[in-house]
């Protein structure tokens, strides 16, 4: 009986450690989407910002199947699309081409996390 409270008492102790994101990281990771991600993208994740066109190639829908299929696949994909920038120098090159004056940022770890988190969200609620 001993072990089994002690057990229980563990668990309780894990869930305390291991939160699930707060609303406020969500928060932190619509900030970032709207202030670095949006003009190309779209406040609707579906490539319809003022600057969706304008480069070669224009840039994705992320609401579609085939990336949700890549979501699930592989979670940390919006992260790595980020870091690894797989196109190169698009993003910037598009940005500086029209214009668009974004500061550096220097990322966290939980940066990266709130926005997967929350375009993840936006993306899995569309149909």
């Amino acid at each position: 009986m001993k072990i089994k409270i002690s057990f229980i008492a563990s668990l309780g102790m894990l869930s305390l450690i291991q939160a699930p994101p707060s609303f406020a990281d969500n928060i932190n990771g619509k900030n970032l989407y709207v202030q670095r991600c949006s003009m190309c993208h779209g406040t609707d994740i579906r490539g319809t910002g003022p600057l969706a066109n304008k480069s070669n190639p224009p840039t994705p829908d992320l609401t579609t199947s085939a990336f949700k299929k890549r979501l699930k696949d592989y979670p940390g994909v919006i992260v790595s699309s980020v870091i690894l920038r797989p196109n190169g120098d698009l993003i910037p090159k598009t940005l500086r081409e029209n214009g668009v004056k974004i500061s550096a940022y220097a990322w966290k770890v939980q940066d990266f996390r709130d926005l997967n988190q929350y375009m993840s969200g936006v993306i899995l609620k569309n149909r």
